[in-house]
Order: C-alpha cells, then sequence, then structure tokens
C-alpha cells in the first residue's frame, strides 16, 4: 500500500547512487548478494538473542535491495536479475521471522508458524498474478520498473520492513504482532486472488 509513496523519496538518491556504482563496475547481481548475505546476517543476529543489533544489516539490506535495482538500470536489466532479487527477497522475508523462532521457540513458534504460511500464501498470490499478467503482455511501473508485474495491496515490501524494524525493538511482542501482520498477509492474497478472478476468469487458459 506505501511502496508507490515511498518510491517518490527513495528512487531519485538510489538512482544517483546507482549510476555512480554502475560507473565503477559494480554489478547488480553483486549488489543483490550483498543484500541477501546482510538479510541473512540480521536474522543470524536475531536468533543469537540481540534483535536490537539486528537492525543495522536489515536495514543495510534493504538498502542494497533497492540499490541492486538502480545498478541494473544504470547498465542493464537482465531476466536473471529480476529472478535472482525476488528470490533474495522471498529468502530473507523468511528469515527474520525464522530468526524469532529460534530465538524463543516455546513463545513464538505458533505466531512464527503462522506468520510463514501468510507469507507462503501470499508470496504465491503474488507470483502466479505475476506469471498471468506476463502472459497478457499488462504493465505497471507504479513501483518502479520491475522484472515482475507488482501487484499492490494492503501490505508490500515498505509494511513488512516496518513490520521487521517493530519486531526489532520490540521483540517481547513478536507473538501478538505476527499474528496480527499474519492475518492482514492473508487478506492481501485473499483480495489479490478476487483481483486475479475479475481479470482472468474470462480468458481460456491453461490450469494446472
Amino acid at each position: 500500500m506505501l511502496d508507490k509513496h515511498a518510491r517518490i523519496f527513495i528512487d531519485p538518491p538510489l538512482n544517483r547512487l546507482g549510476g555512480i556504482l554502475a560507473a565503477s563496475g559494480v554489478k547488480a547481481d553483486m549488489v543483490t548478494a550483498a543484500g541477501l548475505v546482510l538479510g541473512l546476517l540480521s536474522a543470524a543476529v536475531i536468533a543469537l538473542g540481540a534483535p536490537g543489533w539486528a537492525l543495522l544489516p536489515l536495514l543495510a539490506s534493504r538498502f542494497a535491495d533497492g540499490l541492486d535495482g538502480a545498478v541494473a538500470r544504470a547498465t542493464q536489466r537482465t531476466d536473471f536479475g529480476g529472478y535472482f532479487d525476488i528470490a533474495a527477497d522471498f529468502l530473507f522475508y523468511g528469515a527474520v521471522p525464522m530468526g524469532f523462532v529460534w530465538l524463543d521457540p516455546a513463545q513464538n513458534g505458533a505466531a512464527g508458524a503462522f506468520l510463514l504460511t501468510s507469507f507462503y500464501f501470499n508470496g504465491s498470490s503474488f507470483l502466479g498474478f505475476a506469471i498471468l499478467a506476463e502472459r497478457r503482455k499488462m504493465e505497471s511501473d507504479a513501483r518502479g520498473l520491475k522484472s515482475l508485474y507488482f501487484t499492490g495491496g494492503l501490505l508490500e515490501g515498505t509494511e513488512t520492513i516496518v513490520f521487521f524494524i517493530l519486531l526489532c525493538l520490540l521483540p517481547q511482542w513478536f507473538a501478538p504482532l505476527a499474528w496480527l501482520f499474519g492475518t492482514l498477509c492473508f487478506i492481501t492474497a485473499s483480495s489479490r486472488i478476487l483481483l486475479a478472478y475479475r481479470l482472468f476468469s474470462h480468458d481460456h487458459g491453461e490450469s494446472a
């Protein structure tokens, strides 16, 4: 819901920095890989009992996640780059909740499982919609130039990062926050399925 508005502020400086890095020979995939390593490091720091310190690599990871696209736009966008970026994002989004479950399995286990299930459902609804949109040559640049078609929703990347920041600042509130955010993820995915039904249900296509 907030991604479209956030990009108005973050894209210009990222594009300038991305151009500088591209001119110095830095590749977008290198930035994506660095962001993934930082994201996994944040999850490890959480699991080791220091959620507050995990904010540093977490925020650096998300900065790299925005910067890789800027570098790609300044050089050459590739299908693999888009694929690698989304795969790295999904691994990061799963790793952070897992870190909190490992931090306190008894307290956070059930809520963490619910949250990860909602992420799984939300992610599959997003990717499935993107495949159908690509097949129909649908395009949208409201959330920046992307390799996949990005549908809007109640929860997007910006809201998820704010949620992760809250978890790091208030780790004792992980369970209630996870139940709440997971519920909103289920609502987001369900609304995307309803949108897909309105757009695609009258098309003649193959079903799995």
